[in-house]
């Protein structure tokens, strides 16, 4: 116990150095060190959730294959060949350590998960995928909604679509800013989404102030003719260290 303690403070100290506004942007590969620049050590079992399964319909699949078409790849020598985008992995861990530095016991460990990844009935909640094109700057959510996420009779819950604006601008903001804390986020709900449908979520940079980063999001229909929110949200960089330890 003692020792694992004292790896958890020697990585969030290392953080805690590293996410600061300014710092070098972070990784989009999945390498050692993790998804969006987390180190690996932090995951237990990574699964990428992201990827195509049997509940997804066919505008879920058609609008994956749009981008995921147009991402490049990486090739010996460290260069990229291919289109601008890039597919963002998702898992359903985060931290293995809680507020205040206290080590999670094995048992709590294996029952923390990641709010949109917690249903193991695929299709039932939130089926989604990431793409972030760094020459725009813009972010895309494909999410296609489940049984499970009923609001008014028939729709999507108003909550369930402001969880998806949140991890699609949320993510926007961790890849420029690094470690973010999402402060304010504004929706108007103009048209309300069937349950089973597949809408497309984009975000987009409206400014940046000291540590403080403004986003705009979008959600419309798959082929993009209906408007069903539009949403600006706050997020503000943080480091690490402060949220784990509880400062």
């Amino acid at each position: 116990m003692a020792r694992s303690l004292g790896r958890a403070f020697k990585a969030l100290a290392r953080l805690g150095s590293q996410c600061r506004l300014g710092a070098p942007s972070v990784s989009l590969r999945s390498n050692s060190r993790g998804v969006l620049g987390w180190p690996s050590s932090f995951f237990s079992k990574p699964r990428d959730f992201s990827l195509p399964n049997s509940s997804w319909g066919p505008e879920m699949m058609r609008l994956h294959e749009q981008y995921n078409s147009q991402c490049g790849e990486e090739v010996e020598g460290g260069g990229k060949r291919g289109g601008p985008w890039r597919r963002l992995p998702s898992y359903n861990r985060v931290l293995k350590y809680a507020t205040g530095g206290v080590y999670l016991s094995e048992m709590i460990h294996k029952k923390a998960r990641l709010f949109t990844r917690n249903n193991r009935d695929q299709g039932a909640t939130f089926e989604y995928v990431l793409f972030f094109n760094s020459e725009e700057d813009k972010c895309v959510g494909i999410f296609q909604t489940g049984h499970l996420l009923e609001g008014p009779p028939g729709h999507v819950h108003g909550g369930a679509i402001a969880t998806m604006i949140d991890t699609v601008a949320g993510a926007h903001a961790v890849i420029v800013c690094g470690p973010v804390l999402t402060a304010n986020l504004n929706i108007n709900y103009r048209r309300p989404v069937p349950l089973g449908n597949t809408v497309l979520l984009e975000s987009s940079l409206d400014k940046k102030e000291g540590k403080k980063m403004h986003v705009k999001c979008q959600m419309t229909s798959d082929d993009g003719s209906k408007l069903h929110t539009d949403s600006t949200a706050l997020f503000v960089s943080i480091k690490l260290s402060k949220v784990l330890l509880g400062s």
